[in-house]
């Protein structure tokens, strides 16, 4: 899972990194990588303590959805 959770963090930085630099289809398609790696590991969870970590990256990943498309409206 410690594998798992640092390729997660990595991609998180990335995205937010992306966002500071406004580039809203890199970090689109990052993030959509993210929550697809996310739900893979949601989905073969059998860990009360790792499923309530994803949880928490899900809810961040949920967040930085919402900052792209404020970006998008408005960077149009």
């Amino acid at each position: 899972m410690n594998s798992n959770r640092n390729e997660i963090q990595l991609h998180l930085q990335v995205i937010i990194d992306l966002i500071a630099q406004k580039k809203i289809v890199e970090a689109n398609l990052k993030l959509t990588d993210a929550n697809k790696m996310l739900d893979d590991l949601i989905d073969f969870c059998d860990d009360n303590d790792d499923l309530s970590d994803l949880a928490r990256f899900q809810v961040l990943l949920n967040h930085l959805q919402q900052k792209i498309e404020a970006l998008k409206i408005e960077l149009n």
